[in-house]
């Protein structure tokens, strides 16, 4: 699914940026909602702290989670002829079989056997390579395992923290650290499927969940599955000869009656993170309300339903730059970022947040 072009023509370079290293965040501020908080939704920006955000919402508006739950999907193991393998578990489908990325010195033949974990002789499992995914060209592999996937993900797999946080060798190759499991979900995670966190709604706890309750912000769910995808870097100059990754997404239908609900009273849609974006806007572009979907926006854009949107700091030239951009207007997405790393704020999966508004 595509986004319209403005009259403007972009190109990758526009969406880039230097960023100092040291603003990359490694760990998580000590509570969730003290991370601090970009107010950009009007023309003087406004540096805040993220459990005030109850204050900037106005009873009837409604609040959009994605309710997604990341598995420990990052799996080690080894072919038979005895060389070291990891997988990333992307999507598990009926039967035990699982689609995942692959990292190996030399892929392993149709029908090749991996024992992961030290395979089912030693108290992990085996898999067995069926093929590559979505067809015999695709970028990732069909496998079929040898008991329930998810159980497995539990019991051998590691939280798969992006690849721009960095831990001690042998922290993250082999074992979670306690913060990691915790603090790389959210409070409402509730649907196992992720193998990466939405990470604007990281910044949710109990207190900012009362106070908006309190003071008459309402919320619903949705549901989509982050996939690996998400860190793919864009390629092409030409941003329209991207293509987007696949993810599966839900909207349920108390959802729907709530936007509808909440449209109607004048409430404004607040979408809490880029991947309740990509819900919401392929929902309404396709009337699907369960479904993949590939939708790509950039500058150009028609929302339908979000208003207002809560996210964090994107990775220079990124699918998210583009999003945001498109959201909340080109020039005024480059200020922000400019007055972020003057002002150091941390970015990226365990950094800071800003609050948009639509551009009209």
């Amino acid at each position: 699914m595509a986004s319209t072009f403005p009259s403007r023509k972009y190109t990758l370079s526009d969406f880039d940026f230097v960023l100092p290293p040291e603003l990359i965040a490694q760990h998580p501020t000590a509570e969730r909602s003290s991370s601090r908080l970009l107010d950009g939704t009007l023309t003087t920006v406004v540096d805040r702290i993220f459990r005030d955000l109850p204050g900037l919402l106005n009873p009837g508006d409604l609040l959009v989670f994605n309710d997604t739950k990341v598995v420990k999907a990052r799996i080690f193991g080894e072919k038979a002829s005895g060389g070291k393998l990891e997988l990333l578990i992307e999507r598990v489908l009926p039967g035990h079989q699982v689609v995942a990325h692959m990292k190996v010195s030399k892929k392993p033949l149709l029908g090749g056997k991996m024992f992961m974990a030290g395979g089912v002789r030693h108290g992990g499992f085996d898999a067995e390579l069926l093929g590559r995914w979505p067809d015999q060209n695709g970028p990732l592999f069909h496998l079929q395992l040898s008991d329930e996937p998810h159980a497995l993900m539990e019991k051998h797999g590691v939280v798969p923290l992006p690849p721009y946080i960095e831990r001690p060798a042998g922290t993250a190759e082999h074992a979670d650290t306690a913060e990691d499991a915790r603090r790389y979900q959210t409070v409402f995670a509730r649907a196992p499927g992720a193998v990466a966190a939405p990470t604007a709604a990281l910044h949710f706890d109990e207190g900012v969940l009362s106070a908006l309750a309190g003071r008459g912000v309402q919320t619903a769910s949705v549901t989509l599955h982050v996939g690996a995808g998400t860190f793919q870097p864009v390629k092409t100059e030409n941003i329209a000869e991207h293509t987007m990754h696949s993810e599966w997404y839900e909207v349920p239908q108390d959802t729907q009656q709530a936007i509808a609900a909440c449209k109607a009273r004048g409430g404004k849609v607040l979408a809490v993170g880029t991947t309740t974006v990509r819900t919401l806007e392929s929902w309404a572009q396709s009337g699907q309300a369960s479904a993949d979907t590939q939708i790509f926006i950039t500058p150009g854009f028609e929302f339908k339903v979000v208003d207002h949107l809560i996210t964090n700091f994107h990775l220079p030239k990124s699918t998210l730059m583009m999003l945001v951009s498109a959201f909340a207007g080109y020039e005024h997405i480059m200020a922000l970022y400019r007055h972020a790393i003057a002002n150091q704020y941390r970015f990226f999966s365990y950094g800071d947040a800003m609050l948009l508004t639509r551009t009209r």
